[in-house]
């Protein structure tokens, strides 16, 4: 069977929006892997209970049936050990950054955009993303989002860690990326293919270092339609 990785869309098939997507995305392409990709969408829960998944992404590879972005990683690197490292040292060491990225950087995104991601999904998925988040949220969208231009110095000031390590590096691993960067980027490729709302200065290291992950890979990210530049 061809590899597959079934990855969120909205209306159009071609515009990729989930962060954690692009985490296995970004590993398959720096392990130099081609994957068919599936476009999945909020509503479609069936396709995904008959690979025994909840959410995407999901990676078929071979025999192989991975459900959860870590576990893509971890399969990638045991599955195909020859392809360029996504781990230097023991994966363990790289939850913390999953963990920050989660809690603070997609959580932060997530105050700034969410509102913008309805109108990129048709009606039936309009209808389930605004009733879930909302009740997520507790407040309607817009008021999620609302005032964001005022909010957006506190989330810049949150990026503080990311910022000093790439002042001092190109890349979170060092002289060349590994999956810590893919973890990171998932959130900003998500707010670049959803929202027109820019989330960085072009003056600051982060703008940067982003500017070189849309460019690896063949410019893989570059390509992917987008709301901002």
């Amino acid at each position: 069977m061809a590899r597959q990785l079934f990855e969120l869309v909205g209306s159009d098939p071609a515009r990729r929006f989930s962060p954690y997507c692009w985490r296995s995305r970004m590993a398959l392409a720096h392990k130099g892997l081609d994957a068919e990709i599936i476009p999945w969408r909020f509503t479609e829960t069936a396709r995904l209970a008959a690979h025994g998944g909840k959410t995407v992404p999901i990676l078929l590879d071979g025999d192989a049936v991975v459900t959860d972005s870590w576990d893509i990683a971890l399969h990638l690197e045991r599955a195909h050990p020859a392809a360029a490292a996504l781990f230097q040292g023991p994966p363990e060491t790289y939850r913390f950054i999953a963990a920050w990225t989660d809690t603070v950087v997609s959580a932060g995104v997530a105050r700034l955009i969410v509102s913008d991601i309805v109108a990129l999904l048709g009606e039936a998925d309009a209808a389930y993303f605004t009733e879930s988040r909302e009740k997520r949220f507790g407040m309607k969208l817009t008021q999620v989002t609302a005032d964001r231009e005022a909010r957006l110095p506190e989330f810049r000031a949150s990026l503080a860690p990311l910022r000093r390590t790439l002042g001092m590096q190109p890349f979170l691993g060092g002289a060349q990326p590994d999956y810590a960067d893919y973890i990171v980027f998932g959130s900003f490729m998500w707010a670049r293919v959803v929202s027109p709302f820019a989330l960085l200065a072009e003056d600051d290291a982060v703008f940067a270092w982003h500017e070189r992950l849309l460019d690896l890979h063949g410019g893989l990210a570059r390509a992917v339609p987008a709301m901002t530049a």
